[in-house]
């Protein structure tokens, strides 16, 4: 166990599973750092050929740790020194394949990070949702190009600015998971798909990959994203959004212009 992160390698499948079901598997600084080290580490390990990422409990994840945006919105952390890109960077450059299982709750980058799996299975009632504009914010993961390009402008952009919520039967109906199946038989099935892809002939499926997805114009618009997600992090509408989650009440943005 690494900062709430199990990692494990079985028959060619490094396992990054998310341990903080108390906390729905809210994602601190410290996991992002496992995560991020441990993609890096598979792609010049032999021994991976294939990534899944899972986790504990009945939710997927519930997103970053609000904790450390209010943070950084009260100036008590530096957003260069918030590790989130670590996880996000090697998402965009991971050459190997990445299956995901979801179940429950995937809230912000729970969602954003899907875009980055090659083969994504979904529990029929997962909850997916990224309510960034809630929160003041914007998308990262390059996701405002990448889940607009899978499910199409128009529920993207509700998605984003609704924050409206999707099961896990549309996800998969729209694109955005390859099936939805019964939460008890989500992880079962994405390991068993981890394990297949882990017997094909890897310099195909890497080359096929990197065919599929433009590495740099990803990086490009997640550091465009990253500029203005710090910005708004410091926003007055970011700390109203923070306080009144905080404060248990509905925000109030009537006074702010934008």
């Amino acid at each position: 166990m690494t900062e709430h992160v199990r990692i494990a390698l079985e028959e060619g499948v490094l396992r990054l599973t998310l341990a903080r079901a108390d906390k729905k598997n809210a994602l601190t600084q410290a996991m992002y750092a496992a995560l991020g080290n441990a993609l890096a580490r598979a792609e010049t390990d032999s021994s991976v050929r294939a990534v899944l990422l899972e986790a504990d409990g009945d939710a997927f994840t519930a997103g970053n740790d609000l904790g450390d945006f209010a943070a950084v919105a009260a100036g008590k952390l530096a957003r260069e020194d918030m590790t989130t890109h670590l996880f996000l960077d090697a998402l965009a450059t991971a050459r190997k394949p990445i299956v995901a299982a979801v179940q429950g709750l995937a809230v912000g980058i729970g969602v954003t990070m899907l875009l980055h799996c090659d083969l994504v299975f979904v529990a029929d009632d997962a909850k997916l949702s990224t309510p960034f504009v809630n929160l003041a914010l914007v998308p990262e993961a390059a996701s405002s190009a990448l889940l607009q390009a899978r499910i199409g402008y128009a529920r993207a952009y509700a998605m984003f600015a609704l924050g409206e919520p999707i099961d896990g039967r549309t996800a998969a109906s729209i694109g955005l998971a390859n099936a939805a199946l019964p939460a008890t038989e989500v992880r079962t099935k994405a390991l068993a798909a981890a394990r297949l892809l882990a017997t094909k002939p890897m310099g195909a499926l890497q080359a096929t990959k990197q065919l599929m997805r433009d590495g740099a114009a990803i990086a490009a618009l997640m550091a465009k994203e990253s500029e203005i997600f710090g910005a708004r992090l410091k926003s007055p509408e970011t700390a109203e959004a923070l306080r009144a989650f905080a404060e248990r009440r509905p925000p109030d943005f009537s006074k702010f212009s934008g």
